[in-house]
């Protein structure tokens, strides 16, 4: 297998904690190259690898093959763009466009047939594996609700432009909830969303609650920045029993505080969900999440050994029912997909 030269472009929270440690560890990968107008917030972690001020330097670099766009979000559409046109293979970090007509946009520009991917990395949540587990097998029955939940405890608004970002957490935490969602279900018949601003001062919408609706199901995805209890993940029912999670996935934590990803008790959640059959509780052991999937799963699709481990079309349905969920709150009713 030869070595997959790899160029970062950002080095914020997610080139720091979730690309940066994972092409690290990856075989047949190498990171080279990084975007960033601080070098020395770079090199405190990665002292050997070049840095360079722009996108254009980084392409003109020899020896990329793939470039992981993990710039602000209203870049991602332009960079990927850029990169494509380049002959490289594309790696955008979550949302995969600001708009459905950018996502379009990057696809058409993929003419080379490039592998084009998003970074949906929560399909290899702990929790979520075990939910697709307990699906797969039948534990719960048919599925008739569906709820998940990404609240925060943040009442004072940063000052960044994450928190200030186009569409607020609906742009920022929904592609995680919608991904999800639309792995197990498929696309819903329509999308009824509230979007709203609850933090005094906050610059973009803090607060999200949207139901997707199917054929004898109901998915509910919800989001809130000023829950001070949070530790609610998932509530699912089912015509056999329900199964209830509370617990982030810890793998972003391990990361983000300098872990390098690896190790006996990698991707292992500690609280386990509970299946309640009959009105009997009982817990539920967690499968073992591993990021780490998605990168070997990149690096074969690369190497043309394998099938891309989130392919653009994907990445354009969880865009399609973002906007959806948009143009819901803005018009006040349900919007067909």
């Amino acid at each position: 297998m030869r070595t997959i030269g790899v160029g970062l472009i950002g080095y914020g929270l997610g080139g720091r904690a979730f690309h940066a440690p994972y092409v690290g560890v990856t075989p047949g990968m190498a990171l080279r190259t990084v975007v960033s107008r601080d070098p020395a917030k770079v090199h405190a972690d990665l002292p050997e690898i070049r840095v360079v001020p722009s996108v254009d330097a980084l392409l003109a670099e020899p020896g990329i093959d793939l470039v992981i766009v993990s710039s602000p979000d209203a870049l991602h559409a332009e960079h990927a763009i850029g990169a494509l046109q380049a002959g490289k293979h594309v790696l955008i970090d979550k949302p995969f466009a600001t708009s459905l007509a950018d996502a379009h946009r990057v696809i058409a520009a993929n003419t080379s047939g490039r592998v084009l991917t998003a970074f949906h990395n929560r399909r290899w949540d702990a929790d979520f594996l075990t939910l697709r587990r307990l699906v797969a097998d039948g534990q719960l029955g048919e599925i008739v609700q569906f709820e998940s939940h990404f609240d925060r405890w943040r009442p004072v608004p940063a000052d960044s432009w994450k928190d200030a970002r186009d569409g607020g957490s609906w742009l920022d935490l929904g592609p995680h909830l919608v991904d999800q969602a639309l792995v197990l279900f498929g696309r819903p018949e329509g999308v009824t969303a509230d979007i709203a601003t609850l933090r005094a001062g906050a610059a973009a919408p803090d607060y999200f609650h949207a139901v997707l609706r199917y054929p004898g199901r109901r998915v509910i995805l919800h989001s809130n920045k000023l829950a001070a209890a949070h530790d609610l993940r998932f509530v699912v029912h089912g015509t056999r029993g329900s199964w209830t999670k509370h617990g982030i996935d810890s793998q972003e934590a391990a990361t983000a505080a300098g872990r390098i990803p690896g190790g006996d008790d990698w991707g292992l959640d500690p609280t386990d969900g509970v299946r309640t059959l009959d009105g009997a509780a009982e817990p539920v052991a967690n499968s073992r999440g591993d990021y780490r999937q998605f990168w070997t799963a990149l690096a074969a699709a690369i190497n043309g050994e394998g099938a891309n481990p989130v392919p653009a079309d994907e990445a354009i349905q969880v865009m399609e029912v973002l906007d959806a969920g948009l143009r819901s709150a803005a018009a006040g009713r349900e919007i067909l997909v």
